[in-house]
């Protein structure tokens, strides 16, 4: 999967430590890796404990398989090694 978000400058820090919990971080607010659905449950939780529903954004893309998917980075690669698409 894959977690974008924007998010009000007070609470970015509390977001992207949650998504660090579960997810790879691998550019400014974008997340990705494989997770349970126990466990994006929890991150969804968690997440919606601190944001502002009026004001902030998360975006979750779901995959159900990465044989169709293809990643092209230029520049610098940040984030994890483990990266799955």
């Amino acid at each position: 999967m894959i977690l974008v978000y924007d998010i009000g400058e007070k609470r970015v820090a509390k977001v992207l430590k949650t998504c660090r919990k579960y997810l790879y971080w691998v550019q400014n607010s974008v997340f990705e890796g494989q997770i349970s659905e126990a466990n994006l449950t929890k991150l969804k939780v968690e997440l919606g404990r601190i944001i502002n529903y009026e004001q902030d954004s998360i975006i979750i893309y779901s995959f159900r398989t990465t044989k169709y998917s293809n990643v092209e980075i230029m520049g610098i690669k940040k984030g994890g090694e483990d990266n799955f698409l």
